[in-house]
């Protein structure tokens, strides 16, 4: 197995310019980092954790805390994200350190896991609205970068979608659709994502001059999303449109609307969110679900290396993406019914 002097025998290079390369400090240009590290692939080169530790101060290992429900079921895409995280670190020569959280404070499980001094900083889902998650990390200034953001203006590292154009341009498909009354089947609101939504959603109705009293929030199974679309189906002018914040939700109010008789899209247009969960493929739906999709899973490599980045010295504000989730229409939706509903 080559060593540190092997590689620096090979390229010129002193052994301390070697090591800095190879532990992503800053004072070594890119170039020569891309060189040495080329070079200790080409060496089978294996860097000693104990010794990597010594020098930078980092273990090359970071953590993810995951929330389990009291049922100790855990969201469709876990194992995706799961594998996704720890093939985009293990690229960057880290380790993914996993935890499971079930209680009720949710920075217990971050400060037992620091205790222990074994991690260089973490990865943050599920953000909610002034996580005090991130509160506490940044008090204790550990690198952290989130999934998501909690707040309109964020000062860390985040990687996320533009919510607030999920709606809106949802919106926007159906009014040029011709629909006048679309309802909006929102998350839980203690989410921020769920509140962009609903701006988003808000905004965009009263661009195209439609009222914006059809909006249910605090869904997140299908069970919910089936009765909200019901109460809003009972309604004298009901909705020809919905749009729901996931697919699971969808699946929901799809079922609401043949269980009054009506079909989608002839009475009821339906689009979604898509997340791309395993075990709800809009694509499977029949008809075929119109969607925003932004698949989790494309998340995990920019998180990955975002993190490594920022550990490595990379300020805050240059790590902060805003994506755009895409627009894919399909059989689920169609022209409003003449008259602009099916009422």
């Amino acid at each position: 197995m080559a060593t540190l002097k092997d590689i620096s025998a090979e390229l010129g290079l002193s052994v301390a310019t070697v090591s800095r390369a190879l532990n992503g400090f800053p004072e070594v240009n890119q170039k020569t980092r891309d060189k040495v590290q080329e070079a200790a692939d080409r060496l089978g080169y294996r860097p000693n954790r104990v010794a990597q530790r010594l020098v930078t101060g980092r273990s090359g290992m970071v953590g993810l805390i995951v929330k389990i429900r009291p049922d100790m079921s855990a969201d469709q895409t876990f194992f995706e994200v799961l594998t996704g995280l720890t093939a985009g670190l293990a690229a960057r020569d880290t380790d993914l350190v996993l935890a499971v959280d079930q209680g009720d404070d949710p920075v217990g499980p971050y400060r037992r896991m620091l205790e222990k001094n074994i991690l260089d900083g973490f990865i943050l889902n599920e953000p909610i609205v002034d996580d005090p998650r991130v509160a506490f990390l940044q008090k204790q200034k550990i690198p952290f970068v989130l999934h998501g953001a909690d707040r309109d203006d964020p000062d860390y590292p985040f990687y996320t979608i533009d919510n607030q154009a999920v709606t809106a341009d949802a919106v926007d498909m159906l009014a040029h659709l011709n629909h006048r009354r679309i309802a909006l089947v929102n998350g839980k609101l203690h989410h921020h994502y769920a509140h962009e939504r609903l701006e988003g959603f808000l905004k965009a109705m009263g661009r195209h001059g439609l009222a914006s009293d059809l909006v249910k929030t605090e869904t997140k199974f299908d069970s919910e999303g089936y009765l909200a679309a019901l109460e809003l189906l009972a309604q004298a002018d009901a909705p020809s449109a919905f749009i729901c914040a996931s697919t699971p939700i969808a699946d929901g109010v799809i079922r609401a609307i043949r269980d009054k008789g009506l079909r989608v899209p002839e009475d009821v247009s339906v689009i979604a969110h898509d997340d791309a969960m395993p075990l709800t493929r809009a694509v499977n739906f029949d008809p075929a679900l119109t969607v925003t999709r932004a698949p989790l899973r494309d998340a995990c490599v920019p998180l990955a290396n975002m993190l490594m980045d920022h550990l490595n010295g990379t300020p805050a504000v240059d790590l902060q993406v805003t994506v755009k989730a895409d627009l894919i229409v399909r059989g689920s939706t169609g022209p409003a019914p003449k008259g602009g509903t099916w009422t």
